[in-house]
């Protein structure tokens, strides 16, 4: 089974430089808006079967040009939801990295927990629990290999890649998960495989499948210990 993880375009809070969080309507700015039409000439004629998003708004005006693009109805997640940063949600990010807890969340993320909010570990145990329990269902509804697609925001899309590469939660925070860009993980039997990271332009040709109707990292019926990424098989 293959993931695309999607984070959100450009919101305006991301143009405020504010700590959106969980707050309602807050929606993507015009660049978001530019972002998320684009996606659709980008993952044109990938065999998307399903698409997961969260809640917030900036989410769902996302995805909502690709699931209609690809036929299908989005199906909404509470696991993919932003972090709630509780007491912090709304200011300015300017304010925030003079808090000590900053340095907390920057250097030891496995120990921050925000006033009136949520643990970052428990963020991140949410998150991968919502991503592996979509993907376990669909591979038991088709029987087969499916390409799905998850939208969600930047420090989420961020602890489910720490957790395929078998990464610490307090490394995460050197992964980079930039506005309308896509990471790929292909997961497997025995172990994840990270296929892509915060890419923003490149190719996806490989993920489009062969002839076939194979997906390009993993035939259906091969063994996942086989399972290669780029497709090889020794």
């Amino acid at each position: 089974m293959t993931v695309i993880l999607l984070r959100h375009g450009r919101s305006t809070a991301n143009t405020a430089l504010t700590l959106a969080g969980r707050t309602p309507g807050i929606g993507l700015d015009e660049t978001g808006l530019s972002q998320a039409a684009a996606l659709c000439s980008r993952l044109d004629g990938l065999p998307v079967e399903a698409v997961v998003r969260s809640p917030l708004l900036r989410c769902r005006q996302t995805i909502e040009p690709l699931a209609a693009a690809f036929g299908l109805e989005p199906v909404v997640e509470d696991g993919l939801i932003e972090v709630d940063y509780g007491d912090w949600t709304g200011r300015p990010l300017k304010e925030l990295v003079s808090e000590h807890m900053w340095s907390v969340v920057q250097q030891h993320p496995s120990s921050a927990v925000f006033p009136g909010g949520e643990s970052m570990a428990g963020m991140a145990t949410r998150a991968v629990r919502a991503v592996r329990r979509h993907d376990r269902l669909l591979a038991e509804q088709a029987g087969r290999d499916v390409l799905w697609l998850a939208c969600s925001h930047g420090d989420v899309i961020k602890s489910v890649l720490a957790d395929a590469y078998g990464m610490h939660l307090d490394q995460f925070q050197r992964i980079v998960v930039d506005p309308a860009s896509v990471s790929v993980i292909r997961y497997t039997t025995h172990r994840p495989f990270i296929l892509r990271v915060n890419d923003t332009g490149g190719d996806l040709a490989s993920l489009r499948g062969d002839p076939a109707g194979h997906a390009g990292t993993g035939a259906p019926g091969r063994s996942d210990s086989d399972a290669i990424p780029g497709g090889n098989v020794p």
